[in-house]
């Protein structure tokens, strides 16, 4: 016979992951409508995709030990920022802060703090934008504000950080120094390669623009 203490946890985790899973649908719903809004009025679309993800019980048990807490849901609930994230992939740095700018200005969302890493990149080259945001998550009881990261990046960045990411999970945080260089020397020829692949559209956009007007005239 399984112990009622035992029995109560469980179903309080099923429950607050429940929380967290019903506040990334939120999220994405509305993050969605706002693209579809801003390609009816501009004709353009800033998103490229959208990525979700819920940490596993594994990742949350090592984030608290490792930040030296208890391994509880109410530390979990208290300490951790990123147990529901997002991330919004978008073609062109130019994006990036109008996307956060209309997430901020939503209503029912408020935005408990942002690291700008674009304008302050990691030592490592790490470029992103992070939010952490609460929505209310509506439920028999009422509502509760759940918390979501939201990191917003261009597809160059997300490629460097994917294969960062990669390489931090295998070396276990400590790679080579050589790859360490390699990785900062990627970081900077995305940097190159954002800023090339804005002023390309730029160009492109002006010229569509000019041809726009001299078919009107």
């Amino acid at each position: 016979m399984k112990d009622p203490a035992s029995i109560d946890q469980i179903d309080q985790w099923k429950s607050t992951m429940f929380l967290y899973n019903s506040a990334l649908k939120s999220i994405n719903t509305k993050i969605e409508i706002l693209n579809n809004e801003f390609v009816q009025l501009y004709n353009y679309n800033p998103i490229e995709h959208i990525k979700s993800r819920l940490k596993t019980p594994a990742s949350i048990v090592k984030k608290l030990q490792n930040d030296g807490r208890e391994v509880t849901i109410e530390n979990m609930v208290e300490h951790l920022n990123d147990i529901a994230g997002i991330r919004i992939i978008c073609l062109f740095m130019s994006d990036i802060y109008p996307i956060a700018d209309m997430i901020a200005r939503q209503g029912d969302i408020t935005v408990l703090h942002v690291k700008d890493y674009i304008k302050y990149p990691k030592s490592n080259g790490y470029k992103s934008y992070h939010m952490v945001v609460t929505i209310p998550v509506y439920v028999r009881d009422g509502k509760v504000d759940t918390k979501v990261e939201i990191q917003i990046r261009t597809i160059a960045m997300d490629f460097w950080a994917s294969l960062e990411h990669k390489i931090a999970y295998k070396f276990e945080g400590n790679p080579p120094d050589y790859m360490e260089a390699e990785l900062k020397s990627c970081a900077d020829v995305v940097e190159v390669l954002d800023e090339k692949m804005f002023t390309l559209n730029q160009a492109i956009m002006q010229i569509s623009r000019e041809n726009e007007q001299g078919g009107t005239t």
